[in-house]
C-alpha cells in the first residue's frame, strides 16, 4: 500500500464503487502484517515511498516462502537483498517472474513500477571486484524508479579512465562510489564535481585493507565536501540514498 493506491482506494470508497466493508478488508493488515514469526511492515511505502526490503541472508527458507507468498498475492513490489541462487529458486517456484541478479545478489519483482526521477544515479567503481557491491546499488536504486547508468572501473591507479567521464560525473543526480583498498576514489570524485555523492567502502583489498575498514576510514576522512558515506559493502543504503535525493529532484 503507498500514497496512490491509498488514495484511489478512498476515492473508490467516495464514489460508491468499492463498499466500506471491502476496504476495511483491504486495510486490515495495516500497519503491518503478522506471519510466522516474521512482521512485514505494510506501511513502509506510506511512510517512506518504497514497499520494505527484506535482507535475505540468515532468514530461513520457510520464512522467505512466506515473505514472497504475502508479496506475491498483494502485487507489492518486492526486493530481496544478499539473495542467492537458492533463494531466487524459491521465489520463482512462487512467482516465475522474478528478476535475478546474480553480481548483486538481489531478487526482485515490480508489480507497478514507481514515477521516474528526473535525474539518473551514476554507479562508479573503482575496480571490476568492487562491481557486486555497485550492482547492488544499481538494483535498489533502478527498483526506486531511478534511472541508472554505470562507469565501472576507472580508479586511482589508472586516473585517466575517470577524467575522460568529466561529463557522466556533472550530468548525474547523484553518484555512488564504491571503492575498496585506500578508498581514495571518493574524494577524487568530490573534487572533479559539485554532484551529491555516496561513498561505499568495500572489503576489497590485502591484509591491511582490514576488510574494507581501511576504505572506509578514508573516505569519512575525505577532504572533499559532498561525500556522505555508507557502511561496508553497503550497496543497498547507497543505492536507496541516491534514488532518494534524484526522487527530490523531480520537485
Amino acid at each position: 500500500m503507498n500514497g496512490d493506491k491509498l488514495r484511489e482506494l478512498l476515492e473508490s470508497v467516495g464514489r460508491g464503487d468499492v463498499s466500506v466493508d471491502e476496504a476495511c478488508e483491504r486495510l486490515k493488515t495495516l500497519p503491518f502484517e503478522e506471519l510466522d514469526g516474521v512482521k512485514l511492515d505494510h506501511h513502509r511505502a506510506l511512510r517512506k515511498g518504497f514497499p520494505e526490503v527484506v535482507y535475505s541472508e540468515g532468514k530461513s527458507e520457510e520464512h522467505l516462502k512466506e515473505i514472497v507468498k504475502t508479496y506475491a498475492a498483494r502485487r507489492v513490489n518486492m526486493l530481496l537483498t544478499r539473495a542467492g541462487e537458492r533463494v531466487a529458486e524459491l521465489a520463482r517456484e512462487i512467482e516465475p517472474g522474478v528478476e535475478y541478479n546474480a553480481a548483486a545478489r538481489t531478487v526482485r519483482m515490480i508489480y507497478d513500477p514507481p514515477q521516474v526521477c528526473a535525474k539518473r544515479a551514476l554507479i562508479v567503481t573503482a575496480g571490476t571486484s568492487d562491481i557486486p557491491v555497485a550492482e547492488e546499488a544499481l538494483v535498489t536504486a533502478e527498483s526506486m524508479g531511478c534511472p541508472v547508468e554505470r562507469l565501472y572501473d576507472v580508479g586511482v591507479a589508472g586516473i585517466h579512465r575517470l577524467l575522460g567521464n568529466r561529463e557522466k560525473l556533472d550530468s548525474a543526480g547523484a553518484i555512488v562510489v564504491a571503492a575498496g583498498m585506500e578508498g581514495a576514489l571518493a574524494s577524487v570524485v568530490g573534487g572533479l564535481t559539485g554532484r551529491p555523492i555516496i561513498a561505499v567502502p568495500t572489503s576489497v583489498g590485502y591484509g591491511a585493507s582490514f576488510k574494507g575498514i581501511s576504505a572506509l576510514l578514508g573516505m569519512l576522512n575525505t577532504c572533499a565536501p559532498g561525500v556522505a558515506v555508507v557502511n561496508i559493502d553497503n550497496g543497498f543504503g547507497a543505492g536507496y540514498f541516491a534514488a532518494v535525493i534524484c526522487r527530490e529532484l523531480n520537485s
